[in-house]
């Protein structure tokens, strides 16, 4: 089964939030084991870029503004072709500050979900629904309209 691994600063502190978190989770299982690994906020964004970078594996991919944008479509498609190829997927998501530039520079894709700017806790629930719409459109689901 798929690997995929979100590493992200910071806890989410919200309830309404965590229970999004939670029901993607659910509703992944059935197409991967998922990990989430939550690393402490430290003072400055280089400080969190070691502990980063260890904690992702496999394919690493970066959010971040400036990074490549994706239709769904397109999306699902970079995941199929990780998948096809056996690839652990680690996607990064930075604090509110974003992420070191050496967590970038390591990382195999930069990826951009939108030029706007999302609080880092509701970034999480938007990948995990969009990994979700990915595995729906690469199974020919209707969830994707």
């Amino acid at each position: 089964m798929q690997k995929i691994n979100v590493v992200c600063v910071g806890k989410i502190k919200e309830y309404y939030l965590r229970a999004a978190v939670a029901e993607y989770e659910k509703r992944l299982s059935r197409f991967c084991r998922l990990e989430i690994r939550e690393i402490p906020e430290c003072r400055t964004l280089a400080e969190e870029a070691a502990p980063l970078i260890r904690a992702a594996k496999g394919f690493k991919i970066a959010l971040c503004v400036e990074g490549k944008g994706l239709t769904s479509e397109g999306f699902a498609r970079e995941i199929k072709t990780l998948c096809d190829r056996g690839e652990e997927i680690s996607f990064i998501i930075g604090s509110s500050c974003g992420l070191d530039a050496e967590v970038k520079d390591k990382s195999d894709l930069k990826l951009s979900f939108s030029g706007m700017t999302f609080p880092h806790q509701l970034m999480r629930v938007i990948l995990l629904e969009q990994v979700y719409r990915a595995f729906m459109i690469n199974s020919g689901s209707e969830y994707h309209k």
